[in-house]
């Protein structure tokens, strides 16, 4: 076995200001199915470690249900596909795949007896497809919208009905099977943003962004009432409760309310918060007393229905966009923390080890100002203490949870960072800055553009490697001299890494070569061996032991190399879709990498 795929740390749902997130939930309300970018994940709502990323789509995946019966799984996507796939097994087997629309999917909905599914969204020629889950072949029509559909729903009682909710402001009740249009409802005055049948099919329910809730007789259609508050803003999404007494919305004035069937008084509210990151975007309950929301931010809120209180809930959180930046930071193996950062400017933490148990792979925001730009790089001094550098032309330092209150500003774009107890090296596109410890001053060690820098600190001076173009420079800084130049790389020079003892330097370059130094005897010991990767070189990092190196690149591969044996590597190929951006050893046989599928993921790599 050259390596086995450990637990992964998912990303949260990818959300849109003024559009419906579609949440959904296995028969068993333990796990929650959502998509962002081109993943489909599967998250167990107690357990984060026991999630899944289902990764076959080609395009950005819209949407994700499970079958009532909990064996399978349909997903959609931006460009009309409709994978069906098989959630009892990690390979996820395809059972179809068909592409029912021209146009982007924006949601689909299962008949009650896991044979039939419905698509609506932004087709060219239709906005609706009604097709059996096993040959693909057409059981009816999804007609009557002149603009795309919103939402679907499907009644799971016979005789089945339909219902779908369009941007033309209208909801079409179609009879079934097969469906065929039976009548349209006009009751919002605004887009219809989520429609849903209640679980016993009594009635079914539509949120628009009229700030309207009606609900309407499930047999025949027929409007039954509305609730709505007074001046509310949009309701994003609806959803029932299990035992079809209660039904909870989601508003964009981040507010989740429960509404009593019956009566349609507001039983209970949650306000989430009031700015427009707290706006509610998508609802789903996943049990009878667990409610989850989800935020523009990001952020999935899980609210225990049973509390008498509403200003308590618990939270999970993720990355929302692509990951471009991690490093790790911990001084034993079993208790140390992840950190990632994306092109939003957003870091998050995840705590990793075995001291954390059951809340192994916990994900938090670190608190306080940190980036508004994309995070291009982090650095650990190993004393604690983490270096962010990001697009908006400064490096903060995180401490723990949070970041510091003061940042270090420099004068042009960054690439890297790397830092010592002596000092904090920046890599920018007019030079490398050098911010000595304990000092306002900074002057640069090179006024040519630098790629890449990686520096190890010794009792007097550090030994500092950067990238000018396809050269690697060694040098000191006390005294400050140029030691070496090697210009074995066949690219521009991205990614610099030193082993812990300062013998051996790595360097990675766009053109997927890496090349080793001995810092020592200042020679190049591999420069042609280490050629696997086929795009850019993004991140390298030593083991614990220093005879290992991991690389990860924009091919998506992740290559595990030998210092003691140059000729041989592990390969893990396809690790994230997009390519792979971060990559940290705990130990010498645990990996833990990430992605711009916003996807932590953990590998075992036996020695």
């Amino acid at each position: 076995m050259a390596y086995k795929a450990g637990p992964i740390y998912p990303c949260n749902p990818a959300t849109a200001r003024s559009e419906s997130t579609k949440l959904g939930v296995d028969p068993k309300g333990e796990k929650l199915i959502y998509t962002n970018g081109r993943a489909v994940i599967i998250r167990d709502l107690n357990h984060t470690g026991l999630s899944h990323a289902y990764t076959q789509h080609t395009r950005s995946a819209t949407v994700a249900r499970f079958s009532p019966s909990g064996y399978y799984a349909a997903s959609a996507d931006v460009s009309g596909e409709v994978r069906i796939w098989d959630v009892t097994n990690p390979e996820n087997n395809l059972k179809l795949a068909i592409r029912p629309l021209s146009g982007k999917i924006n949601d689909l909905a299962w008949d009650g007896e896991s044979k039939r599914i419905i698509v609506g969204g932004e087709g060219k020629d239709k906005f609706g497809a009604a097709f059996f889950m096993d040959s693909g072949s057409s059981c009816g029509e999804i007609t009557g919208h002149s603009k795309p559909i919103n939402a679907l729903s499907i009644r799971h009682q016979r005789p089945f009905k339909a219902i779908s909710g369009s941007d033309d402001n209208s909801i079409i009740f179609h009879s079934a099977v097969p469906f065929k249009y039976d009548k349209m409802i006009n009751t919002h005055s605004r887009f219809v943003r989520d429609v849903a049948f209640s679980p016993n099919g009594d009635l079914f329910a539509s949120v628009a962004s009229d700030g309207k809730l009606f609900l309407y007789d499930g047999k025949t259609g027929e409007t039954k009432g509305e609730a709505g508050r007074e001046g509310g803003s949009s309701l994003m999404a609806c959803s029932w409760n299990l035992d079809s007494q209660s039904i909870a919305t989601a508003g964009a004035d981040g507010i989740v309310s429960i509404w009593d069937a019956s009566s349609l008084k507001s039983t209970q509210s949650y306000t989430v918060g009031s700015d427009v990151q707290s706006q509610q975007n998508g609802i789903v309950y996943a049990g009878p007393n667990s409610l989850v929301s989800i935020s523009l931010s990001g952020v999935l809120n899980i609210f225990d229905t049973r509390e008498s209180t509403s200003t308590k809930w618990r939270t999970l959180h993720g990355a929302t966009k692509a990951i471009t930046a991690s490093t790790l930071s911990g001084d034993t193996e079993k208790e140390v923390t992840f950190y990632t950062g994306s092109f939003d400017g957003s870091i998050k933490r995840f705590d990793i080890g075995e001291s954390y148990g059951a809340d192994e792979g916990r994900c938090d925001e670190v608190q306080g100002t940190g980036h508004t730009a994309n995070v291009v790089a982090f650095s650990t001094d190993y004393k604690g203490k983490v270096y962010s550098a990001g697009w908006d032309d400064k490096v903060s330092s995180i401490d723990g949870q949070s970041f510091s209150s003061t940042s270090l500003p420099i004068k042009a774009q960054p690439s890297g960072v790397a830092a010592t107890s002596n000092a904090i090296y920046v890599a920018t596109s007019s030079g490398l800055e050098v911010h000595p410890a304990g000092s306002n001053s900074t002057f640069l060690l090179s006024k040519d553009a630098v790629t890449a820098v990686a520096a190890h600190g010794g009792p007097n001076s550090d030994s500092v490697a950067y990238g000018v173009g396809k050269k690697v420079i060694l040098s000191s800084t006390s005294p400050e001299k140029e030691l070496a130049t090697f210009e074995d790389s066949k690219g521009d020079v991205l990614s610099l890494r030193f082993t812990k003892d300062g013998k051996y330097l790595a360097a990675g370059d766009s053109a997927g070569r890496i090349i080793l130094v001995d810092v020592e005897e200042k020679e190049v010991t591999v420069s042609s061996r280490w050629t696997f990767h086929t795009g850019r070189i993004v991140d390298l990092a030593w083991s614990k032991s220093d005879k290992r190196l991991a690389s990860v690149g924009l091919d998506e591969n992740v290559y595990i190399w030998d210092r003691k044996k140059v000729a041989k590597n592990i390969a893990i190929k396809n690790a994230h879709p997009g390519g792979v951006t971060g990559v940290s050893w705990l130990g010498d046989e645990k990996l833990i990498t990430a992605g711009s599928d916003g996807i932590v993921r953990t590998w075992i790599v036996p020695a």
